[in-house]
């Protein structure tokens, strides 16, 4: 038995984040959608996380990426909630809410529905921004998890978001 609340593969991805993080000094924030909080409580799992964990935004409605993460609402009804442009106005958000020096945001369907043809179950979507960055220079990627149930979509969207945040 772990003395870790969440599974042993997300514990060591973040324990790798905060460690690489503190090295590089740089402070970190997260704004979550269908994570709905999982790489927020990721890494503060971790023991003294919080000299680089700055601030963790749920955001699970569009209306709260709107009122809390300043999304535009053109952007969410031209692209949805599910896309490059609004996962990247949320990491920008992030950023402009907090201290952090780098923020990743996620944005999904985890089912078992919501999706679509173009937008099947399992589609989430990442950005990252940082601050004093070219902001003509987007990061931001789409990945398809084939993933059997929503908590396998979660935890692999959690996995590639704590990629993200490494130096």
């Amino acid at each position: 038995m772990s003395d870790f609340l969440l599974p042993d593969s997300l514990v060591d991805k973040a324990r790798e984040v905060v460690d690489a993080n503190r090295a590089a000094g740089r402070r970190l924030a997260v704004a979550e959608s269908c994570t709905g909080g999982l790489v927020s409580a990721a890494l503060t799992e971790i023991p003294g996380s919080s000299d680089v964990f700055e601030a963790g935004y749920v955001t699970y409605s569009n209306a709260a990426k709107v009122s809390e993460l300043k999304v535009s609402e053109e952007v969410v009804d031209t692209f949805g909630a599910v896309s490059v442009a609004t996962a990247w106005a949320m990491a920008r958000g992030a950023l402009a809410a907090s201290e952090a020096d780098v923020a990743v945001a996620i944005t999904g369907i985890a089912g078992p529905g919501g999706g679509t043809p173009s937008k099947p179950v399992g589609t989430v979507v990442f950005a990252r921004a940082e601050r004093d960055a070219d902001p003509a220079r987007i990061v931001a990627d789409q990945k398809f998890f084939d993933e059997k149930s929503r908590s396998g979509v979660r935890l692999q969207a959690a996995l590639c978001a704590l990629e993200l945040l490494m130096p």
